[in-house]
């Protein structure tokens, strides 16, 4: 059974930080693409940020480039999104997804969310 579990969430200021963390288990992590996505209220789900199954690539919304940081531990089965510089925009509940596309077989998993709220 995969079970992506998702932590670090909370409410901050804006121009402060946080660092999500998803830590994966019952899937080959190593394999898997990881990202983050976020859905705000009355929004669509969107892309924030993705890494390469071996950590060397990494891409991101343009809205959070600059600011935001993906990395991985494929020793820990773990996936990090580092957030600076929060704006109330960047207000979601953010999700961990992993993603593995091999022999025209999709695997898609996906994390139960973490709130994040930035406010003053």
């Amino acid at each position: 059974q995969v079970q992506l579990v998702e932590s670090g969430g909370g409410l901050v200021q804006p121009g402060g930080s946080l660092r999500l963390s998803c830590t994966a288990s019952g899937l080959t992590f190593f394999t898997y693409a990881m990202s983050w996505y976020r859905q705000a209220p009355g929004n669509e789900r969107e892309l924030v940020a993705r890494v390469a199954s071996t950590g060397g690539s990494s891409n991101y919304a343009d809205s959070v480039k600059g600011r935001f940081t993906i990395s991985r531990d494929n020793a820990k089965n773990a996936v990090y999104l580092q957030m600076n510089s929060l704006k109330p925009d960047d207000t979601a509940v953010y999700y961990c997804n992993a993603l593995r596309i091999r022999n025209q077989r999709s695997d898609d998993y996906w994390g139960q969310g973490t709130q994040v709220t930035v406010s003053s």
